[in-house]
């Protein structure tokens, strides 16, 4: 799966888990040995993607990484408020 199939992952399991996802933003960082996912979505919003406990920032983690194992790069995921 290439970078921009993960950026629009990412935007399409949050999208609908938000009230404003006209604010969902994913910026990248590529590095040698890692590529780096921030997600920052509207301050009102941000309770909703982490979920309860962390159970729903969790869930999204785990898609991520699944999705960008094929890369032979490590890929981390973040969230912004």
């Amino acid at each position: 799966m290439t970078d921009q199939n993960l950026e629009d992952l990412i935007v399409s399991i949050v999208a609908p888990l938000v009230d404003h996802p006209e604010d969902i933003t994913v910026t990248k960082e590529e590095t040698d040995q890692k590529i780096a996912l921030r997600l920052s979505v509207n301050k009102s919003d941000t309770g909703k993607i982490i979920g309860k406990q962390g159970r729903t920032a969790r869930a999204i983690r785990t898609v991520v990484f699944a999705a960008g194992a094929q890369s032979s790069k490590k890929v981390q995921f973040e969230i912004f408020d």
